[in-house]
């Protein structure tokens, strides 16, 4: 298998994982509702912290829990944990094997809160630290950068976001999702000839805001791991303050901008940009006022509810960072310096 392969598996999993898992997702809401949780303290690390970021804005909209993004080194460097009275411990790791992520969940349970580890790997070492498990089904993941593995995690945490919820209409919704996948593989020869305006770039910085905050970390992410380029991912409301002052003309943006409440956050600072900074936008959207303006346009399906956007939006991303790597004339399969696996501690 390839990263390509691994990015055109992705309507296949997320369908097989809604299939498979939502009676379990079920069960584990059922099981938290009766704990009553105050807040949910969240561990993860790379892709998987991205993955996170989506958890920290829908679960906070969707089903009022606030998060907290957990600091791992304080359970193991420092060996000073904080309290965690009444929280939900969650873990998200595509491999279940790093250290400081199966401390946090080991000292969740020796603090008598629930504990759950979302994975790829249900027999792995972190798995085995929580109460609850819940597999992602994305299958062997052959590839150094993370594709489906992400999809798929951000797909368990929406239905865990469903399951809390209780309306059926989330259910519905989701169940689009792979279609929606496979309108957005079908524009792979579009993108990879657009990718290769950029095939000189050296810097970029990628923005996003609400629900895809988490999407442009992940689309910098995939973009700095494969190309090797050194692309900046931001809030457009904390690009504003200050790192705006990068933008001169030709700089390129990269924009994650589908319909909903953030759109009007991420369109007008995008439109001053272009024709006061004459800057070089790549756009991820639906909505043709942006589409209009930018050099690169990718276009997303219409229809997708904002809270389940990321799902979607990134896998353009994912293309867009694949095909430029290729027209950079590096390898797509091993990035030079990490691995699969990382175990920090």
């Amino acid at each position: 298998m390839t990263i390509y392969s691994e990015i055109y598996e992705q309507p296949k999993i997320l369908q097989k994982l809604l299939k498979t898992q939502r009676l379990k997702v079920q069960e584990i809401a059922a099981q938290i509702k009766k704990k009553d949780i105050d807040f949910v303290f969240l561990v993860a690390r790379g892709t998987s912290d991205n993955a996170g970021r989506y958890a920290n804005y829908l679960w906070g909209a969707n089903n009022q829990l606030p998060l907290a993004l957990a600091t791992p080194s304080l359970f193991t460097i420092y060996e000073q944990p904080p309290k965690l009275k009444n929280a939900l411990v969650v873990s998200i790791s595509q491999s279940g094997m790093s250290p400081d992520l199966i401390a946090v969940v080991k000292e969740g349970r020796r603090q008598g809160c629930h504990t759950l580890s979302i994975t790829n790997t249900p027999d792995s070492p972190l798995a085995e630290a929580a109460d609850f498990v819940l597999d992602i089904c994305a299958g062997v993941e052959a590839a150094t950068a993370a594709t489906k593995s992400y999809t798929a995690e951000l797909m368990s945490v929406a239905m865990l976001s469903a399951a809390l919820n209780g309306d059926p209409q989330r259910w519905d919704e989701l169940e689009m999702v792979s279609q929606w996948a496979e309108q957005v593989l079908s524009q792979d020869e579009s993108i990879t000839r657009l990718s290769l305006r950029y095939r000189y770039m050296q810097r970029c910085v990628m923005l996003g805001r609400g629900f895809n905050y988490c999407t442009a970390f992940e689309w910098a992410l995939k973009t700095k791991e494969l190309s090797y380029v050194a692309a900046e991912p931001y809030s457009t409301a904390d690009f504003l303050h200050g790192p705006i002052a990068l933008v001169e003309p030709g700089f390129p943006v990269m924009a994650v901008a589908p319909s909903g409440k953030a759109f009007s956050t991420i369109r007008d600072p995008l439109k001053k940009m272009v024709i006061n900074n004459k800057i070089d936008l790549a756009v991820v959207t639906d909505q043709a006022s942006l589409l209009d303006i930018a050099q690169t346009p990718i276009q997303l399906p219409k229809g997708i509810p904002e809270w389940i956007s990321p799902i979607i939006a990134i896998i353009p991303g994912q293309l867009f960072a694949y095909h430029l790597t290729r027209h950079r004339g590096f390898d797509t399969e091993s990035p030079r310096i990490i691995s699969k696996v990382t175990e920090t501690k």
